[in-house]
């Protein structure tokens, strides 16, 4: 299923004045796609997930899902479009009275599909999310990751070409959250499903996207391929968003640091910054040495996110080391270099007295 937003806009009245919940986003999503939409809370995210479903409507702008237009649908088609559009949410939703059987099955009972055919259907489902012994338990009995999974099998049932994702895992712990994550990914990959998904967190991003829309105040303000927007996050709002998973400088060093050292001994304190661009298979240990036998990796480390290696090293080598490499040509100034897409001079620690 092929999804194009184009130019949507979105505002609300509030005791404020006006809130512009969307302005003018476009973007699309191609088929099989896993597509994160991240913002902060109140950026628009799931107003703009609610529109594709047509929970909500667009003050402006397109939406098309395989050339069809929601907003021109009539009751039918909404019918017919959300049984194309599984969706699942952050508090699982199910019914407590029902088993986990019940609940997967219940939007093909009130369709009005037989039994046995439901039946089928759902204990199929409920073997690919991994809860074939769970049938007949009620959700009061389940983890909350096994309460996902419920809600995921549930949205599947009429075999969607689409599934929304609303903050699936902010209310899971770490572990749940991983196991989701790699559900949705096995899912996507076997039932050729589209997936977006929206979330605060850029480590759910890194996870399992393939191209990821950053939303501040309801603009896109950056959006493309997960390893692009990590490595060189281009918005404000995007290394915002980034800055809880990079690699920051060390508070015991941060005491320690100054501008010049005024010609006392020390250390120069370098950030290598590695985007992935120039060099996706890794860091080659080899230009590494180029900054001498002095040099020490005190902080950092590099992430592997769809193929490209990326991510920042902290190191340090005495002032006059560094004034040395500068000047030879080594890594190529001071900004930029063979071996790292940006080295920084972050400051100077001066050796003890």
């Amino acid at each position: 299923m092929h999804l194009s937003f184009s130019k949507v806009s979105k505002q609300y009245p509030a005791p404020s004045g006006i809130v512009h919940a969307l302005r003018d986003v476009s973007f699309t999503v191609a088929r099989g796609e896993i597509f994160g939409i991240i913002g902060r809370s109140g950026a628009g995210k799931s107003t703009l997930l609610r529109t594709i479903n047509a929970l909500e409507l667009p003050d402006a702008g397109a939406i098309a899902i395989d050339g069809l237009q929601v907003g021109g649908l009539d009751e039918d088609g909404l019918v017919q479009l959300r049984r194309r559009v599984g969706m699942i949410f952050q508090h699982f939703n199910l019914l407590s009275a029902k088993t986990v059987r019940d609940n997967v099955g219940l939007p093909l009972r009130v369709a009005g599909i037989k039994p046995d055919v439901v039946r089928k259907r759902v204990d199929a489902l409920l073997d690919l999310v991994g809860l074939s012994d769970k049938a007949e338990v009620y959700p009061a009995k389940l983890s909350g990751g096994q309460k996902q999974r419920v809600g995921i099998a549930r949205a599947l049932v009429h075999d969607p070409e689409i599934l929304l994702c609303d903050e699936a895992t902010s209310a899971l712990d770490p572990e749940s959250t991983q196991a989701i994550l790699a559900l949705l990914r096995d899912v996507s990959s076997k039932m050729d499903l589209t997936v977006v998904l929206i979330t605060h967190d850029m480590a759910v991003i890194r996870e399992i996207c393939d191209r990821v829309l950053v939303l501040d105040h309801g603009q896109a303000v950056e959006q493309g391929e997960v390893w692009r927007v990590f490595g060189d996050p281009q918005a404000p709002a995007t290394r915002a968003l980034l800055r809880p998973l990079q690699h920051g400088l060390p508070a015991d060093l941060a005491a320690q640091l100054v501008d010049d050292l005024d010609g006392r001994p020390g250390n120069a304190l370098l950030s290598l910054r590695f985007n992935g661009a120039a060099q996706p298979h890794g860091v080659s240990l080899q230009q590494l040495a180029l900054l001498g036998p002095d040099a020490t990796l005190i902080h950092g480390g590099l992430d592997r996110i769809r193929g490209h290696a990326q991510g920042s090293l902290l190191v340090s080598l005495p002032a006059s080391s560094w004034q040395s490499i500068k000047a030879s040509g080594a890594f190529g100034g001071a900004n930029h270099g063979h071996g790292a897409d940006f080295i920084e001079v972050l400051g100077y620690v001066p050796a003890p007295a």
